[in-house]
């Protein structure tokens, strides 16, 4: 090996070596930014996602969506992203079947219907349309389970967020958090569940309904009973907050005020949604476990 070295540096001695030179290291400084200068933009979200089947469970009924784009032109600043957490029904025939299906179909309309319009020259959609395309979304996702997974069933929890505005299409028990700065966490969805309900009624408590034995059980599902009816609105979450998607493997194991010390103890999102898996799997894992958290910009 030694000769072949030698050849290809032309049989030049170490010693005939000339010396490596190091650069002059260079004078310039970093400039100091004033306190009062506009923030480094441009303004956009941060998102992390995590999942897992659980302790309990051989397979995984969970799937999701994330799609994020930040457009920064002259006009304007305008964050894009859509977000969708389902959870296929245990007990149901092709339930993890159903919530890819749903997943892939509400994504794929919502992209066809709303990233042309992000993209065209005057890029703004009044509220009440992004709720009809969020509609009939839900409604393709719907027909779409029945079709081509007949028996099988589903939530859906789709998020929206087009510039300051936050629209949701719900159906079921997936959940739908708000994370303010002051240290709040609100749930923005009603679940879709016979317990849910009797809570609302004043029949049981929440405590009760906790640990009812018919918790799980869903009145709302896609790919279920006809015709399916989402919860759809839009709100203006407050800067400087996170949204939260989630389906019940990580609600219904993990009490809120420790996910919002996870959100808060991890400024990553990812590392966040990471840590509220493991904690939900310490705590059992009785379910499949899906987290997607979403910094709004501030």
């Amino acid at each position: 090996m030694t000769g072949i070295f030698q050849r290809l540096l032309g049989r030049q001695k170490p010693e005939e070596s000339e010396p490596l030179s190091t650069p002059a290291r260079s004078e310039k400084t970093v400039p100091i930014r004033h306190p009062e200068a506009d923030p480094i933009g441009p303004a956009q979200l941060v998102v992390g996602c995590a999942q897992s089947i659980g302790m309990r469970r051989d397979h995984n009924e969970d799937a999701l969506f994330t799609l994020t784009v930040t457009l920064s032109v002259y006009g304007g600043k305008m964050p894009f992203g859509i977000y969708i957490v389902a959870d296929g029904m245990g007990g149901h025939m092709y339930g993890e079947v159903a919530s890819e299906i749903a997943v892939r179909s509400m994504g794929n309309y919502l992209v066809s219907q709303l990233y042309p319009a992000l993209i065209s020259a005057s890029p703004e959609l009044p509220a009440e349309t992004i709720q009809s395309v969020m509609s009939a979304g839900i409604q393709e996702a719907h027909q779409a389970v029945m079709e081509e997974a007949s028996g099988g069933g589903t939530t859906l929890t789709a998020l929206v967020v087009i510039g300051e505005r936050v629209t949701i299409a719900h159906v079921g028990d997936s959940r739908a958090y708000v994370v303010l700065s002051s240290g709040a966490m609100q749930v923005l969805t009603r679940d879709h569940s016979l317990v849910n309900r009797l809570v609302e009624l004043g029949q049981i408590t929440s405590e009760e309904a906790s640990n009812h034995p018919q918790r799980n059980v869903l009145y709302r599902a896609i790919g279920q009973a006809e015709p399916v009816e989402p919860d759809i609105f839009t709100v203006q979450p407050p800067n400087s907050t996170h949204l939260l998607l989630c389906s019940d493997g990580l609600w219904g194991v993990v009490p809120e005020d420790e996910i919002l010390e996870l959100i808060y103890t991890f400024p990553n999102p990812k590392q966040a949604c990471q840590s509220m898996i493991e904690v939900a799997n310490a705590s059992g894992g009785p379910d499949n476990i899906t987290a997607i958290l979403i910094r709004l910009p501030d």
